[in-house]
């Protein structure tokens, strides 16, 4: 397709980015519902923090909120979120939604990439039965499809999208070949070619469903080992020494990657029949650490003497370190429970500006206008920003008899008679 004009469909963490590298090579259309989010990049702000300002001046981008501009692309990649309703089953509205508009706008020739994560199935039973609907063209003879599994890794400044190997995967062969060629031209780690669109499919969902169960192993270790009074971390030194210990350890698993594909695997294995039983308890364990460390803490506090009214101060609200995002941080997860105690801390994050949730209760500050005498300090998130302080700037700011939750193995060295320490 020497005439390729390709449109990126969703300008978030996955799309934006991946529309900035393809536009290195190709004309290219950023198009985003969200008026708001396309004049803050026209005007060169990003607020993903993952490509950043100056970039946003150099690229050759069109970013567009106008449905229209859709008319001249002949190559459409639909990057738009896919996450869960209330009870865990997929919510493919957005998909959906996003298929119908371009459907509107499909013409003979023309190629459509799902970049969004699925479970096997979605984009031949659902997404292309809807294309062929809206455009009365038939897949195949008059369009083709492709899937290509999403791989960014949100706050990573090595592994981007062109450093990342990326699956495609195409109808048939000649999409394959065409689907191929094209991320090629982008994709310095080169593509990994599937056999089917349902072997990508999986492969995304699978990805995610082995890290989520290898840190909900971590998880499950972490509670056993609290109740025979070990340190997890340093059972993990230890075992790390074996050439093919995997390296994994325990936390609060969030974001809209790991703490949600795994629920489109199980969903449409429960369709055909099949429970799923290993990647179900590791959601279960993971879903609980929130309520572990939270009951844990409140442990802590009688044994301290101290009451709710303490100065708690949790370091991080993000799912991750290093990105804005906080979709399905269980941080907050960790605030609700605080809450339900009528506990009431103090978050402070230097990448989370304007945060608002009418549920949570809860007040910000930043580090350095943070008031000492904290009674409590959650460490959650390991930010490079915090990581470049000196640990005794937050140990000054420490009341007498305080306690420290630290998720990231930090400063158990600094565990005292005075000082009571608590980590995962």
């Amino acid at each position: 397709m020497s005439d390729m004009k390709i449109g990126v469909i969703g300008m978030g963490y996955v799309g934006m980015p991946l529309a900035i590298a393809f536009a290195k090579h190709y004309h290219v259309i950023g198009f985003d519902i969200d008026k708001e989010k396309i004049e803050n990049y026209k005007n060169h702000i990003d607020p993903t923090g993952e490509v950043g300002e100056e970039v946003l001046k150099k690229t050759t981008l069109k970013f567009s909120s106008n449905e229209g501009d859709l008319h001249e692309v002949n190559f459409f990649i639909i990057t738009v979120p896919t996450p869960i309703n209330p009870d865990n089953t997929p919510d493919l509205s957005p998909i959906e939604n996003a298929t119908e508009l371009v459907g509107k706008y499909l013409k003979r020739g023309d190629y459509i990439i799902y970049e969004s994560t699925v479970y096997p199935g979605v984009t031949e039973d659902v997404c292309v039965p809807l294309l062929e609907e809206i455009s009365s063209l038939k897949v195949r003879d008059d369009f083709k499809v492709g899937y290509s599994p999403e791989r960014i890794n949100p706050g990573d400044r090595k592994n981007t999208v062109e450093n990342i190997i990326k699956i495609v995967s195409g109808i048939d062969r000649e999409a394959l070949d065409t689907i191929a060629e094209t991320y090629e031209k982008v994709i310095k780690a080169g593509v990994h070619r599937a056999s089917t669109i349902k072997v990508a499919e999986s492969a995304k969902v699978v990805e995610n469903s082995q890290r989520d169960i290898n840190i909900a192993f971590m998880n499950e270790l972490s509670q056993v080992f609290d109740l025979m009074g070990i340190n997890t971390f340093e059972v993990i030194e230890a075992m790390n020494t074996k050439w093919n210990a995997l390296g994994f350890y325990p936390g609060l698993v969030g974001g809209h990657c790991i703490g949600v594909d795994p629920y489109y695997f199980i969903y449409q294995a429960e369709n055909l029949g099949y429970h799923s039983q290993i990647i179900s308890t590791g959601r279960n364990i993971n879903n609980y650490m929130p309520s572990f460390i939270v009951k844990n803490l409140i442990k802590e506090l009688m044994k301290k003497g101290k009451n709710r009214d303490s100065n708690i101060v949790v370091y991080g609200l993000t799912f991750k370190e290093n990105t804005p995002d906080f979709r399905n941080s269980k941080v907050i997860e960790v605030i609700k429970e605080l809450n339900d105690y009528d506990i009431i801390p103090i978050v402070i994050d230097p990448f989370v500006e304007n945060f608002k949730d009418s549920c949570l209760k809860f007040s910000t500050a930043s580090f350095e206008n943070i008031k000492s005498d904290i009674d409590v300090m959650i460490y959650a998130v390991d930010h490079d920003y915090f990581k470049k302080m000196e640990d005794k700037r937050f140990i000054d700011l420490l009341a007498s008899e305080a306690i420290i939750f630290d998720l990231k193995n930090r400063f158990k060295k600094y565990e005292t008679n005075r000082i009571s320490y608590w980590s995962l």
